[in-house]
């Protein structure tokens, strides 16, 4: 069964992942390695530091490609991005300076600053819906106000957003804090499915067999599958199935 990553930062010299080409070469090593077979590439965009339009990524993606290739890396790269939220965000989609995780526009990686949840996230993402479009909030267990409390992300799942779970979260790669948030996420089925977020092949590596064999023990193996699906439906830009979310009781989160 294919495994898909949906969320690298693997292009080199573009952003804060891969610097070098052998730094990229080295990423894909390590990611066939964990029986990874595909990964969408995502740049930062928009984030106020790193700027990669479409056209731009698509140009990277091809070149780091013909490199695997040449290598006989076994590796399929697909070209994303990874869309800091702004309240410009759906006059980008209208200039073509956007990707999305599929060739149908249909899903679309939007990253928050990691102490908020900007006010006017609810009505933008209202609006994308409306136009088609299915964001995709990665890594929310990072995110301040969600590890607050993670019943914050009820209105958007209730929306029809999708949420994407980091793998080093999982496992404790960025602290037990983070870890807790994670696990009481993945047992509320608040994520649906999970990426790497790899940088590097380091801290910021890609975790993913770890964590979903972590996930497997605490979840049972269909749960796995289910994400993984949901991976490939997305790829796909297909319908996606998703669990039933549960309310985390307030002692869980220690906020009582």
């Amino acid at each position: 069964m294919p495994m898909i990553d949906l969320h690298c930062h693997i292009l080199p010299g573009i952003d804060d992942g891969a610097k070098t080409i052998d730094d990229s070469l080295d990423m894909a090593r390590m990611a066939v390695k964990q029986g990874i077979t595909h990964i969408l590439c995502t740049p930062h965009h928009n984030n106020g530091k790193y700027d990669n339009p479409a056209e731009q990524v698509i140009t990277h993606v091809a070149a780091l490609q013909k490199e695997l290739d040449q290598r006989s890396i076994p590796l399929t790269l697909f070209e994303g991005q990874e869309v800091r939220i702004t309240g410009e965000l759906l006059e980008q989609i209208q200039s073509d300076n956007i990707l999305f995780a599929d060739l149908d526009n249909r899903y679309i990686l939007i990253e928050f600053p990691t102490n908020d949840i900007p006010a006017y996230t609810e009505h933008l993402f209202f609006e994308l819906l409306k136009a088609g479009h299915i964001p995709i909030i990665v890594h929310p267990e990072r995110n301040s106000k969600f590890i607050q409390d993670p019943n914050r992300l009820i209105p958007f799942l209730e929306m029809g957003v999708l949420t994407q779970l980091t793998a080093p979260s999982y496992i404790g790669v960025f602290g037990k804090e983070i870890e807790r948030t994670a696990k009481l996420m993945v047992s509320h089925n608040l994520v649906y499915m999970m990426a790497s977020d790899a940088h590097n092949i380091n801290k910021r590596g890609f975790f993913m067999k770890k964590a979903y064999d972590a996930i497997a023990k605490d979840m049972g193996g269909e749960y796995v599958e289910a994400m993984q699906q949901m991976s490939r439906d997305i790829l796909n830009g297909d319908d996606v199935q998703k669990p039933i979310f549960k309310e985390v009781k307030k002692k869980k989160f220690g906020l009582f």
